[in-house]
């Protein structure tokens, strides 16, 4: 049984994907040491998994609500986006996958001319659609109900009648050997056929992903051209970058 301050943290944290150690502090007018006892001890029994300042929900097999993820890190997502349109020419042909930081990145190319861009997204479909300079092809298939993700072998089928010059993925997770995680396999499925018929791969994920897990496999980093985030704190990803001449960008270095 958990106390009742003990089911509010969790509450919270289904709520908005993230809690922290200040913000609670603040809440339940506590110490900070007395929060991280409790995160401590939510930890301890799985419920949440710590990150720097706070914890987020654990789980490595359902993933986080839509709503939830949008909030996490989106000043971040914002930063990521933007740095990711800067490297999209006009006049590109793109793919762009299902998640709030792929969605950042679609509201940061709403200013470029001549894009076609093929989306398996609902929300980057709507968003793009009233700009008459970008075209829009969205992926026919099943729709998740939970995102607007448009899943399945049909969508499959129709990415691969493409050959684009970028693809724009995220991720669930990326775990220490550069494995690149998600939830749903009917997902990873498109996530694979936009990789395979796409000239240069971006990956777009913030440094929260490094904290989570997922269980089922999209792609290695080795597969990816560009990778974009705020912060990259894994030694053998960058590693990884290094050695593969993968490019790193990292928005919190920025001046």
């Amino acid at each position: 049984m958990l106390s009742e301050r003990l089911n509010e943290i969790v509450e919270l944290a289904r709520q908005t994907g993230r809690v922290t150690v200040e913000d609670l502090a603040e809440r339940f007018n506590v110490t900070p040491q007395t929060i991280r006892k409790d995160l401590n001890d939510l930890c301890s029994r799985r419920l949440l998994a710590r990150t720097h300042g706070g914890a987020i929900l654990s789980s490595g097999i359902e993933n986080l609500k839509y709503d939830a993820r949008q909030l996490i890190a989106s000043d971040e997502k914002t930063a990521i986006g933007q740095a990711t349109a800067a490297r999209i020419p006009d006049n590109a042909s793109l793919f762009i996958n299902i998640g709030t930081t792929t969605e950042a990145v679609a509201r940061a190319l709403l200013q470029h001319d001549g894009l076609m861009v093929i989306t398996n997204n609902i929300n980057v479909a709507s968003e793009m659609r009233a700009y008459p300079q970008i075209e829009v092809i969205i992926a026919g298939g099943a729709v998740r109900g939970s995102d607007g993700g448009i899943v399945g072998e049909a969508a499959v089928d129709f990415i691969r009648q493409f050959k684009v010059d970028f693809a724009i993925i995220g991720t669930s997770a990326i775990d220490e050997e550069g494995a690149l995680l998600d939830f749903d396999y009917r997902e990873v499925k498109v996530a694979q056929a936009i990789i395979a018929n796409a000239r240069k791969v971006v990956l777009v994920a913030d440094s929260t992903k490094f904290e989570r897990t997922a269980p089922v496999r999209i792609a290695h980093l080795e597969q990816v051209d560009i990778f974009v985030t705020d912060s990259c704190p894994a030694a053998n990803i960058r590693r990884t970058c290094a050695e593969k001449d993968i490019e790193l960008v990292e928005t919190s270095q920025r001046t």
